[in-house]
């Protein structure tokens, strides 16, 4: 069996070079081990190997694949097998969908993942004929997305702490959120610790990240004019 340039990558440093390892004890040639795997694009374009594994917990993740599609813009002719959890067909079609040659259980055998390299190598679909069958439909026939994220955590928030978050997100702080909606700073701030509370976070930061990455800014709506005074205030 020839040997195989990769790039292993994995959202856990240590699944990363575990599997590394095991690679080059079967004589294969691991060029990089890192995580996590959302820096894999770089990675691979610098390190140009035949094959990349990309290791990560959360396949149904929004924009988990985004590196697999920069990977095919700028190294084309990189194979790239996902290693991950069984998630839904949505999951292995997103994989499929940026660009993924294979999609292998994270729990595979080394034999099994060897397999899968070497078929993705060979321009072959690395994958389970049950998984790629579910992958294949959801891909042709799409359907509604009762879990969206975005929807899910909107429906959360009440109006008022949904316009509260809007103004994070825009960077305002407590005072001009208060100015701004016609309330007492004490106020405010108890609407931003519902907010961070209700979506799981431990900063404002992270709260206007996760709005952003799901989309709940965009179903929010437009913020509502300012009524209060021009921004600088704090």
């Amino acid at each position: 069996m020839a040997a195989v340039r990769l790039v292993v990558v994995d959202d856990h440093r240590l699944h990363a070079e575990a599997l590394a390892s095991a690679l080059k004890l079967r004589g294969h040639r691991v060029l990089a081990a890192a995580a996590p795997a959302a820096g894999a694009a770089e990675l691979v374009i610098n390190r140009a190997p035949e094959v990349c594994l990309l290791g990560t917990a959360a396949p149904d993740r929004p924009g988990i694949f985004d590196p697999v599609v920069k990977i095919k813009q700028d190294r084309s002719t990189v194979a790239v097998v996902v290693l991950g959890p069984v998630p839904s067909p949505r999951g292995i079609a997103a994989a499929f969908a940026a660009g993924a040659s294979g999609y292998v259980r994270h729990d595979e055998r080394i034999e099994g993942v060897e397999r899968a390299i070497m078929k993705a190598r060979a321009g072959e679909a690395a994958i389970a004929p049950t998984l790629l069958q579910g992958a294949f439909a959801e891909l042709l026939n799409p359907v509604a997305q009762p879990d969206d994220e975005g929807q899910r955590l909107l429906g959360m928030l009440t109006p008022r702490e949904v316009e509260v978050l809007v103004r994070v997100a825009d960077g305002e702080g407590t005072r001009l959120i208060a100015a701004g909606m016609g309330i007492a700073p004490s106020t405010a701030r108890t609407h931003v610790q519902r907010v961070l509370m209700k979506l799981g976070v431990g900063s404002r930061l992270e709260a206007a990240a996760l709005a952003a990455r799901t989309g709940l800014l965009d179903r929010a709506g437009s913020r509502p004019e300012d009524t209060g005074p021009g921004r600088g205030a704090r």
